[in-house]
């Protein structure tokens, strides 16, 4: 069995979108997928699968939330080397921008194309950067950005399907699960 992440978007943010860890675990778990652990109730989850084809898994996945809760779950999946690569630069990111106020990590459905890229990290000021690495669009807030405002450089919406974690959840669940 392979390992891999999934990681939910826009669940348990308000009283309709709820998804409860233990649910979200029972879910993987009906469809076939083992070795299931979840990670906070942000929509983090680790299981084993045959399946080989990361597009099949999220769709596996995606239908079975949306029939258990009733409203789509989009879902971004890693392998467990590609998310231990995505958690190496997001330590490698760390090290080279001292200082950091916050780093979150967009994760992405589907890689940028080198445009979109371009545009992306053009989004820089004051406040901070964006550097993208693969599937994973890093957002490095300097001192003195708004707290508690996650996109101050307005480029989540350049981003395609994608959810953010903060770097330090990134590191932990590769060092836990991978």
């Amino acid at each position: 069995m392979a390992v891999h992440l999934a990681f939910l978007r826009a669940i348990n943010l308000g009283p309709k979108r709820v998804f409860p860890k233990a649910d979200i675990h029972r879910v993987v778990g009906e469809i076939g997928f083992d070795e299931i652990e979840t990670h906070l109730n942000t929509g983090n989850v680790r299981f084993g699968t045959r399946m080989r084809s990361r597009p099949k898994i999220e769709v596996a996945l995606e239908r079975a939330f949306a029939r258990d809760r009733g409203f789509e779950v989009p879902t971004i999946a890693f392998s467990a080397a590609e998310f231990v690569q995505v958690a190496a630069d997001t330590a490698r990111l760390d090290d080279e921008h001292p200082g950091l106020a916050r780093h979150y990590v967009y994760l992405l459905k589907e890689p940028l194309d080198a445009d979109r890229v371009a545009e992306v990290e053009a989004r820089a000021d004051e406040r901070g950067r964006m550097i993208v690495r693969g599937r994973a669009a890093h957002a490095l807030l300097r001192p003195g950005y708004q707290d508690g405002q996650i996109d101050p450089l307005a480029a989540a919406n350049l981003l395609g399907v994608a959810t953010n974690r903060n770097a330090n959840v990134v590191r932990t669940l590769a060092a836990k699960w991978c």
